[in-house]
């Protein structure tokens, strides 16, 4: 890592002995930053006066992306944004695109999405205090939550034939319903995995090193959080109770909501955002137990008649309305009629509130979409969170916040 003597904006440092203010670039080549994030540190010694970040190292182009495919083909890219639970990114999108369409989803496909974005959260979790716990010395909670996650992407291979990226929900349904092994594996989940979160906390929740670098840095006081609109565990862990799954419930939120409750912090630091996501993985186990206990019958997708989404292959294959509704679909740009509006809407996310706010003209794609990522606000708040500290306090503070490049650089 590059070392220089001046600093470009050092004079603006007040209360620091600018002639001993160095420079140092923290990443991209870095373990704790994953080769997509760089931080531009100021330091005097080993204590940071001054953190910019800096993003731009994928060039995805997302959001321009999202204007050139239809509803359905853009589900491919939403999964690259936050490339560790993928799905949940799918669902969101397909919820915003269903609410400017007034499609109302079937009562099954609400249980088994919201199934599907509780895993999500867990695997989600799972990689942050995992990686986290890594960062700072400990392999071993890394081995225990990765290998939990593995259950997660067994069940959504089985669901949707794809490990990484499922590209599972469709407008107004999903790509095919689940099977009853989809099911015995979910069920297989909730049983084992309180094990696994025993044996995490067990690891670390006393862990004298754990606890003297995570306790008491990095604190985010309520003020700030909501002033910089965190969201999600970031935002809860400062004493932020907001929860979208209850406070604007969607899917089948509304009627799980008794089998969980918001897990909220008061500290604001990098141990009390550990602590918020170890219980809102107990809780998420809750709401998978009750949905697939509660798992209704029906089909998955709207009826034919809607003509908004894709036939399954016996209508297309059997009947005439079948066969017609995929061609126009898929070989005709004829697709969804869509009002000329424009609409934001959100789910609850591991990382907290993500949404997208679309433009429609009335064609079957949008004119304009972009997305409100809790990543891309929450490495906005690092600078604040870091002065101060010292430079061994990084990787805590950055494994706190679960940063995801993919949604910085959009």
């Amino acid at each position: 890592m590059p070392l220089e003597t001046t600093h470009p904006v050092a004079e603006d440092i007040a209360g620091a002995n600018q002639e001993f203010l160095y420079t140092l670039n923290f990443g991209p080549q870095h373990p704790a930053t994953h080769t997509t994030l760089r931080l531009i540190l100021t330091l005097d010694g080993e204590t940071v006066v001054k953190a910019v970040p800096d993003i731009g190292y994928l060039h995805s182009g997302f959001e321009k992306l999202g204007e050139d495919l239809d509803f359905n083909q853009y589900v491919t890219i939403v999964d690259r944004m936050n490339y560790i639970s993928p799905v949940a990114n799918e669902i969101a999108w397909h919820h915003v695109v269903e609410k400017l369409l007034n499609i109302e989803i079937t009562p099954r496909c609400k249980y088994i999405r919201t199934i599907l974005a509780e895993l999500a959260r867990i695997s989600d979790h799972l990689l942050c205090i995992g990686a986290a716990a890594l960062d700072l010395g400990g392999l071993t909670a890394f081995l225990y939550a990765f290998n939990a996650r593995e259950k997660v992407y067994n069940i959504m291979e089985s669901a949707s034939g794809q490990r990484f990226h499922p590209s599972y929900t469709r407008v107004g349904g999903l790509m095919a319903d689940i099977s009853d092994d989809v099911v015995n594996q979910v069920r297989d989940f909730v049983k084992t995995f309180p094990k696994v979160h025993g044996d995490i906390c067990r690891l670390l929740n006393r862990n004298r090193i754990f606890i003297d670098r995570t306790k008491g840095i990095g604190v985010l006081s309520k003020e700030d959080a909501i002033s910089y609109s965190c969201s999600g565990p970031v935002a809860r862990a400062s004493g932020v109770v907001r929860d979208l799954r209850k406070d604007e419930p969607y899917l089948a939120y509304k009627d799980l909501s008794a089998s969980f409750k918001v897990v909220c912090g008061k500290g604001g630091d990098c141990y009390n955002r550990y602590l918020v996501r170890m219980g809102e993985m107990q809780e998420s186990v809750k709401i998978i137990a009750a949905a697939v206990e509660n798992l209704p019958a029906g089909a998955v997708n709207v009826e034919l008649n809607d003509k908004l989404t894709i036939p399954d292959k016996t209508a297309t294959y059997r009947s005439i309305e079948g066969l017609i509704q995929h061609f126009e679909l898929f070989m005709w740009n004829r697709r969804w009629e869509t009002p000329v509006e424009e609409l934001y809407g959100a789910n609850e996310t591991a990382n907290g509130e993500l949404g997208f706010y679309v433009v429609a003209d009335g064609s079957g794609k949008a004119f304009r979409a972009r997305t409100r990522p809790p990543s891309f606000i929450h490495f906005a708040v690092f600078p604040i969170m870091m002065e101060g500290h010292q430079l061994s306090d990084v990787p805590a503070i950055l494994g706190s916040l679960n940063i995801i490049a993919a949604e910085l650089d959009r």
